[in-house]
């Protein structure tokens, strides 16, 4: 078992250091945070690096990356401050690899290039989150056209990226069990609406309600297989809950650092909080949280470049990191006290951005049923 990382993962992190350090303080994340502004600057940089392009097929004018690589960039990305969260393009790539066809991957992979994901998920409903079954939006067929009627809501990026994955029904399907279909959309055309909603954090993407009224589409839109919308989506599921756990481990770092370095330096009773048992123990178990996310993320990834099923995996990571994350970041703020509360340290940022990690992408219980399943079927008989 080698945790050593190659010569090339080394240099390509370091990069990223460098690139951070040097373009981007915390002043500039700040700033777009309270603006409530995507950072297009930080990803024109990350694709001007090569950074950003990461995963993308060398034929499309990408840089070739595994899956454990691609989650060693995210999760530094994150560590040194930045919004991750974004970085949802290797995601975008592998999706269109599985089940879109070329034209779509040639898309996903031109919008990469400008170092933005090619498309938001507009999955999640009004009255279908955790319960994909109650999707309501419907896809129907006339004079050769098909047409997207519904409301999605809680759509991240969908005033931001220039595209749109829609899960829609089908109202009269030959086969009850295969009626969800994916489609591609302009979130532009005719007949879409998008209103803001007003998150706790990530205020660096839009996350908004979206209505679909008698919005026209092709053939040729339709992603993947029809009836098959269901069976796609999961397939996307395994590899958005690795990207929330890379997120999560990268944002537990940075927080933890921020939380090691204050402790040396803020004096009470004449000694630095360092010298006192009970940040001793916070430092302690932030730490072997710390490690033992690493340790499943890239357990995880490395299933990924190997081809093997996460079905299990994936979501007890995501459950696990997006947990662990939680109670790392609540206990730096506890160690920065009045300080780490406030909009001057970061801590309050990931505070606000970590929390969703819990609820997007599956909620913790939905992470709970699954992965029990996948246990109980192990043992069966």
């Amino acid at each position: 078992m080698d945790f050593a990382l190659s010569e090339e993962q080394e240099l390509l992190l370091a990069s990223i250091r460098e690139l951070i350090s040097r373009d981007f303080p915390e002043s500039y994340f700040k700033t777009c945070d309270e603006q409530h502004r995507f950072p297009r600057e930080f990803f024109t940089a990350l694709a001007d690096s090569g950074i950003g392009l990461l995963g993308i097929p060398e034929a499309l004018g990408g840089v070739p990356a595994d899956m454990t690589t691609q989650m060693l960039v995210l999760a530094e990305i994150a560590r040194m401050g930045a919004p991750a969260y974004i970085m949802t393009e290797g995601q975008c790539i592998h999706n269109m690899q599985r089940f879109g066809n070329a034209r779509q991957l040639a898309m996903t992979a031109e919008a990469g290039l400008t170092g933005v994901p090619a498309y938001s998920l507009a999955f999640t409903e009004p009255q279908a989150g955790s319960d994909n079954n109650r999707i309501a939006t419907t896809y129907t067929r006339k004079n050769g056209k098909v047409y997207l009627n519904g409301q999605k809501t809680f759509i991240t990026g969908a005033k931001d990226l220039p595209y749109m994955l829609v899960l829609a029904r089908n109202p009269e399907p030959e086969d009850p069990k295969r009626c969800f279909t994916l489609w591609w959309l302009d979130p532009n055309s005719p007949g879409v609406k998008r209103n803001d909603l007003h998150k706790v954090g990530w205020h660096m993407i839009s996350n908004c309600e979206v209505f679909l009224d008698n919005v026209e589409v092709s053939e040729e839109d339709r992603v993947g297989r029809e009836g098959w919308g269901f069976i796609h989506m999961m397939e996307n599921f395994d590899i958005e809950r690795l990207v929330i756990a890379a997120h999560s481990l990268g944002v537990a770092e940075c927080a933890f650092e921020d939380a090691a370095r204050y402790a040396n330096q803020r004096v009470q009773f004449d000694k630095t909080i360092g010298q006192f048992q009970l940040t001793q123990l916070k430092l302690t178990q932030m730490a072997i949280k710390i490690q033992n996310m690493k340790n499943f993320v890239y357990r995880v990834a490395w299933e990924c470049d190997q081809g093997l099923p996460m079905r299990q995996s994936a979501p007890m990571c995501k459950l696990y990191c997006a947990q662990s994350a939680c109670e790392v970041v609540d206990d730096a703020m506890q160690i920065l006290g009045g300080l780490g509360y406030t909009n001057d340290s970061r801590i309050s940022r990931f505070w606000r951005d970590v929390r969703v990690n819990r609820i997007g992408g599956g909620t913790d219980e939905i992470m709970v049923y699954i992965s029990a399943r996948q246990i109980l079927k192990q043992y069966e008989g």
